[in-house]
């Protein structure tokens, strides 16, 4: 099993920053898909970014070019860097760990992007 917790969550004003990190811990094995998804108020949980254990990264179109993704392999901890935030980045963000048909979830971290 592999356990997940996040942290770097908080309250930050528009156009500002943040930086959330996910510790991981257990049996974790190459390759694998690590990724950040996020869950607003009412709505479904969605994709943020992810990474491969190689590297790799996707990102959705809505955070694109503000957020960065990166992985300390060594360390087995998942890092969202946030820029520029906005009032729709609010949402809850959870870590997620994926390899072959195992999947695991964090218990996730708050963001509130307010003024």
């Amino acid at each position: 099993q592999v356990q997940l917790v996040e942290s770097g969550g908080g309250l930050v004003q528009p156009g500002g920053s943040l930086r959330l990190s996910c510790a991981a811990s257990g049996s974790i094995f190459s390759p694998n898909l690590m990724g950040w998804y996020r869950q607003a108020p009412g709505k479904q949980r969605e994709l943020v970014a992810t990474i491969s254990s190689r590297g790799s990264t996707n990102y959705a179109d809505s955070v694109k070019g503000r957020f960065t993704i990166s992985r300390d392999n060594a360390k087995n901890t998942l890092y969202l860097q946030m820029n520029s935030l906005k009032p729709e980045d609010t949402a809850t963000y959870y870590c997620n760990y994926r390899r072959d048909w195992y999947e695991s979830w964090g218990q996730g971290t708050q963001v509130t992007v307010s003024s």
